[in-house]
């Protein structure tokens, strides 16, 4: 009885997902089990020709050489068949795996680009890697390997078994019983595989996160030794790997190894052999058919093992199609059915509600209004909520409850491309790609030019620092920036957000890890970003904001106080202590 924890609708729906998935490519993939059944059918006839002749030869009537040139000729035109139409279906199997496989690619770069980006915050960048290596890997084996040797196999057991039930009963039902418990053994090996499978994939997912994780932040790990947490979390998915892969091949050595012995060559030949010679003693069996079963019946194992191994892909091969088509199923952003064009750059907060979870609220019942051309400041202790806000304006979630609007449209009215582009984002967390320095600042404004690429970074005062840089503006940035500082780092992106040129801009500690010679450099690069736009800026240090129009005080993701500078002061509240700390620890 199966122990596997799945239930039978779960089974049913993974290998319907890799059904489903394949379904474009459904005609190739007929030919191609053709191709590899005729293949295989033709690639057992010179084992036959073989038996053939050695049966002609030990007891044939007169006149056997024309025979035995027959089957001479059967057995090469039977070699020739099996190359020329192996090859036909290798390459039709890997002309639709290439096919499937683009376009699987395709519809996921397209899904990830029209999920909401707090999905890719809350999952990590391991599930993407999984969906675009490991997932698509285990459907490649299925289409280009899995299937013709699989149909092979089928094709050689019945052809083989025809032939040596043709040849003597008896000892044919011998040779298949051998290759029967081999199934036996190898169906209770695998009958926790399922179980096994999803515990292994669910620590690879680990890894994959952990990995990501531990190289981005290597210099962190470097300098605080093997004891970090971001280290403890890689051993620990290594050692959850290790261990889900011990229990199954602890559950599974017995019948696995029982399984690998029924099914080799020297289990069949020792059975066949030893048979073969009781029903010779005893006058049932020639020699010259105890020749025909010692080539043929111990050829069998060779085209069945490789099924084994495409059966364990088939399984994974649904595993991975399953775990894709939930990827492909998850609600991307959604788009608006009546789009509204805002009048105007103002942002309002209407009442704003947010849950993470649906049982406490990140932010809570926040309204205000942020003018164009005013610099709207928000501040507050850790976890008040004021990242979670902004995140909200650019749609990385969606309101609980509530509205936020920009020139009088609701955001989830707006289309997600035009909503983007009407606002810069510059956040503490640089994100360069490996790319030249042009093309990093570019990216704000695709097909701009070269002169307008320098006035960007002339205005953004990283323009002389770029020049000083070997290949100027073509030198090649890694994701660490290369050569660059934290703040011209941070510069390089203000340069991208004003060439943009949107009219809303939305700074997230953008200066919180600077030092003061690269935080004044970029204070003056914001300035000039900010000149003429909706700014809304998440500080910590309060220095940096103490000019804005409007400060919002969040506490528990309420608004607890809100006004200028010195009215916060004067009230003597939240601001007024924080800034007194704030100054007192610089004293």
């Amino acid at each position: 009885m199966s122990t596997t924890t799945e239930d039978p609708p779960a089974a049913l729906a993974k290998a319907g997902a890799l059904a489903r998935l394949l379904a474009p490519i459904r005609t190739h993939l007929v030919v191609c089990a053709i191709l590899s059944t005729l293949s295989a059918a033709a690639g057992i006839v010179p084992y036959i020709a073989v038996a053939e002749i050695a049966r002609v030869m030990l007891g044939g009537p007169a006149g056997a050489a024309a025979a035995i040139w027959t089957w001479v000729g059967i057995g090469a035109a039977g070699a020739a068949l099996w190359l020329l139409l192996l090859v036909q279906s290798s390459r039709v199997g890997h002309y639709a795996d290439a096919a499937i496989l683009h376009d699987l690619r395709t519809r996921i770069v397209r899904h990830l680009g029209a999920l909401p980006l707090g999905w890719f915050r809350a999952s990590g960048s391991g599930r993407v890697k999984r969906a675009m290596t490991g997932d698509l890997e285990e459907m490649h084996e299925v289409i280009a390997h899995a299937l013709g040797q699989l149909t092979g196999a089928v094709t050689v057991t019945v052809v083989g078994a025809g032939y040596l039930f043709f040849v003597d009963v008896p000892m044919a039902l011998i040779a298949l019983a051998v290759l029967g418990l081999m199934a036996l053994f190898y169906r209770i090996s695998m009958r926790s595989m399922t179980t096994h499978m999803n515990r292994l994939i669910a620590a690879d997912a680990r890894i994959s996160a952990a990995s990501v994780e531990y190289a981005d932040g290597i210099q962190v790990v470097k300098t605080f030794g093997t004891g970090g947490r971001v280290l403890r979390r890689f051993d620990d998915a290594v050692d959850e790997h290790t261990q889900a892969f011990a229990a199954w091949v602890a559950e599974v050595r017995y019948s696995s190894a029982t399984s690998r012995l029924f099914g080799s060559e020297m289990a069949v030949l020792a059975v066949v052999t030893a048979a073969g010679l009781a029903f010779l003693g005893r006058g049932s069996l020639s020699v010259a058919d105890l020749v025909a079963f010692l080539v043929v019946a111990i050829g069998l194992p060779n085209s069945i093992l490789p099924a084994v191994t495409a059966a364990q892909g088939v399984r994974k091969g649904r595993m991975g199609a399953a775990n894709i088509e939930r990827l492909l199923a998850r609600p991307p952003l959604p788009e608006p059915a009546r789009p509204q064009k805002p009048q105007g750059h103002g942002v309002e907060f209407d009442r704003v509600t947010f849950s993470y979870d649906g049982v406490t609220n990140a932010v809570e019942n926040v309204s205000a209004v942020c003018p164009p051309g005013q610099v709207t400041a928000i501040v507050g202790p850790s976890g008040a909520g004021k990242t979670t806000l902004a995140s909200l304006l650019p749609r990385f979630y969606d309101v609980t409850d509530g509205a936020i609007r920009i020139g009088g449209a609701d955001v989830r009215s707006i289309p997600s491309a035009e909503l983007l582009a009407s606002m810069s984002l510059v956040f503490q967390d640089v994100a360069l790609l490996r790319d030249s320095v042009a093309e990093n600042i570019r990216i704000g404004r695709p097909g701009a030019s070269d002169a307008e690429v320098r006035q960007a970074a002339a205005a953004a005062h990283i323009h002389e620092v770029v020049e000083r840089l070997p290949d100027g503006y073509d030198t090649l940035l890694d994701a660490g920036g290369g050569s660059l500082s934290g703040g011209e780092r941070q510069r390089l992106t203000i340069a991208r957000a004003i060439l943009s040129g949107a009219p809303i801009v939305v700074l997230d500690e953008a200066t919180a890890a600077l030092d003061p010679d690269s935080e004044a450099a970029v204070q003056d690069a914001l300035a000039t970003l900010a000149v003429g736009k909706t700014v809304i800026v998440i500080a910590h240090r309060l220095h940096t904001i103490a000019s804005a129009d409007q400060i919002l005080v969040l506490d528990r993701g309420r608004v607890a106080e809100r006004g200028n500078h010195d009215d916060l002061l004067t009230i003597g509240g939240l601001y007024a202590r924080m800034w007194a700390a704030q100054e007192g620890a610089l004293a």
